[in-house]
């Protein structure tokens, strides 16, 4: 939003941007109706859907990672759907294929059979799993938007959104994603066991004879409606220079306090990463202009992906986490 633009305009953007906020708001509260004991994980992740990106779920197993994503789509009006990543998945197990029909006797033509990517939102359940191939003909897609088969462009659904999940502990038989393609999930998002309260409260709701249903409270096009609006907020040079400076401050250049800790940092796909993402989580919270608040409570998905610590500060017991807590402390 431009300061010169008409004050009816103005009051118009403040009342999609308010009716925005409190539709989110319901979104976020039905969600948890499902999902206990993960406030912070449904924030994150509605954040990376309004800001019209994708996301990395690292978590154990049974942590509601699936669930999450099937609640997303009830609750947004998606059609969502799952792949199991597995060694022997083929990049057309993903994207689709052609195959040789026969509409009438003698006369054969190709027709192109859509994969399950064809989706508003896919869930890429353990992508680590999968040979490199694979994933890469799924990252391609992710930040593409399209498929091409047989020198075929195939445009991907609008909104288009990719929740990959992983395991951080059992790494036997899997296929680390490169930095490259870490760097075009928006977040990555830690998924840890819930608080006792929380876990008490699924034990008992889960286990009876009926189950609480979430209503559906977005559609895709108010999606994307509100992924525009996400565009417009404005944001203050002080917020602008924050992001920047903490980011850049991220990177091992030579001389700097992290050049002996860090082998690589975040890239200017972070900054942008850290903008958006700020933008979304204001306006789930009813605001019109991103906070300071935005910027530190989002630096570690935003930015945990893009570093890697050198072999001596793993050595030593470092963490990225305590590096981004250290970096953000200035400006507590």
């Amino acid at each position: 939003m431009q300061a010169h633009e008409p004050k009816d305009f103005a009051a118009s953007f403040v009342r999609l941007a308010e009716d925005a906020g409190q539709s989110l708001q319901k979104a976020r509260g039905e969600i948890g109706k499902v999902i206990f004991g993960q406030e912070t994980v449904i924030e994150e992740t509605l954040v990376t859907l309004l800001a019209g990106g994708h996301a990395l779920l690292v978590g154990v197993p049974g942590l509601a990672k699936t669930k999450l994503v099937e609640t997303l789509g009830k609750v947004l009006g998606l059609d969502a759907r799952r792949v199991q990543f597995t060694p022997d998945l083929m990049p057309s197990d993903i994207l689709g294929t052609e195959i040789l029909e026969e509409p009438t006797p003698g006369k054969r033509a190709f027709r192109f059979v859509k994969g399950p990517v064809f989706a508003e939102l896919l869930m890429a359940d353990e992508i680590n799993r999968a040979s490199p191939r694979t994933q890469s003909a799924l990252l391609q897609a992710m930040q593409e938007g399209f498929v091409t088969i047989a020198g075929q462009r195939h445009d991907l659904p609008k909104p288009f959104h990719v929740l990959a999940t992983q395991n951080p502990i059992e790494q036997e038989g899997t296929y680390p994603l490169p930095e490259a393609q870490l760097d075009r999930f928006l977040l990555q998002i830690d998924v840890n066991y819930p608080d006792r309260v929380a876990e008490r409260r699924m034990l008992i709701e889960t286990t009876g004879a009926e189950h609480a249903e979430p209503q559906a409270v977005l559609s895709a096009e108010g999606l994307v409606a509100a992924q525009r609006l996400v565009r417009r907020l404005p944001v203050g040079e002080q917020i602008v220079d924050a992001i920047l400076d903490l980011v850049r401050s991220a990177r091992p250049a030579p001389g700097s306090p992290l050049a002996e800790k860090l082998v690589w940092g975040p890239g200017p796909r972070a900054s942008q990463a850290l903008m958006l993402a700020a933008r979304a989580r204001a306006l789930i919270d009813g605001r019109l202009s991103p906070s300071m608040e935005d910027v530190i409570a989002l630096a570690e998905p935003v930015l945990k992906h893009r570093m890697a610590l050198s072999f001596a500060a793993r050595a030593e017991g470092e963490t990225l986490g305590n590096i981004i807590s250290g970096l953000t402390a200035k400006y507590r």
